[in-house]
């Protein structure tokens, strides 16, 4: 205590992190109780056991494993794919320095701008067209264009202030466009690419909205599609609905955690820049 009154940062951090932790920490100990336990020793009480069937029950109602591997895959083919077009696009506008470079931002940053309950209806109607409604491929092509468009911008204001030395010794030394995207930029640029893919990925994994109006069919559903729907229908009881929210979000946390050095490199890049 001592010591974090001397340190009021290192005091701020240390709460800020315990209520994060605490409401994972709440609904993980619920997932394990009995619904007896619940209603006699309240959602704070310690559970006398591991009771799983819990998330046996939710795991076989809702299919969770093809959820899950909906969701894997969506989210998987979104991040490397926004992540592909980003450097691509970026590169072009940073070190290209395309016409009008000004006007394309702003495109780009409209683009972050627009919410996504404006664009339920013409991506339903345009699905439809196409003949991909209640298709993964519908969603995944959707959400790259969305996260793609925030890479870019992103991306764009990194690559901007690449330095010029570097590419003019790469072109006199012989080297084209390509290679020095794939053997200078994207190795030089490879600390925010990757902070890239973890935010798409999880951005991905967490949408909601989407998900729910293009994906009808419980073959196509993600995990959140699953989550909410199974809610909606008032099925669960305390404990099982604690079971759900932890299977809903412990995939992504994992994800994070594997690739938190990724993420903290990335940063700490950026800041040294």
């Amino acid at each position: 205590m001592t010591a974090l009154r001397r340190y009021p940062v290192l005091a701020a951090l240390v709460i800020g992190a315990l209520f994060m932790v605490l409401p994972f920490a709440v609904v993980a100990l619920n997932a394990v109780k009995s619904p007896a336990e619940y209603s006699a020793h309240g959602p704070l009480g310690l559970p006398h056991g591991l009771y799983l069937d819990g998330l046996e029950d939710f795991w076989q109602r809702v299919d969770f494993g093809r959820k899950l591997l909906n969701s894997v895959l969506i989210a998987g083919s979104v991040a490397v794919l926004a992540a592909v077009l980003s450097v691509l696009n970026a590169y072009a506008i940073g070190i290209g320095r395309i016409k009008g470079r000004a006007w394309v931002l702003a495109f780009f940053v409209l683009a972050n701008t627009l919410p996504q309950e404006a664009l339920v209806y013409p991506l339903y109607y345009l699905s439809k067209q196409a003949g991909l409604y209640d298709t993964r491929l519908s969603v995944i092509i959707v959400f790259t264009v969305i996260q793609t468009a925030f890479g870019t911008y992103l991306l764009s204001a990194v690559l901007g202030r690449f330095p010029r030395e570097i590419i003019e010794a790469a072109r006199i030394d012989g080297a084209g466009r390509w290679q020095v995207l794939w053997r200078i930029v994207v190795p030089v640029s490879r600390p925010t690419i990757g902070v890239l893919l973890v935010f798409f990925f999880i951005w991905t994994w967490n949408e909601f909205l989407l998900p729910l109006v293009m994906l009808i069919s419980n073959d196509n559903q993600t995990v959140s599609v699953a989550l909410g729907v199974l809610q909606g229908q008032r099925l669960m009881d305390a404990t099982m609905t604690n079971a759900a929210a932890l299977l809903g979000v412990l995939p992504a946390l994992v994800f994070f955690l594997l690739f938190q050095r990724t993420l903290t490199r990335g940063i700490a890049v950026g800041a040294v820049k």
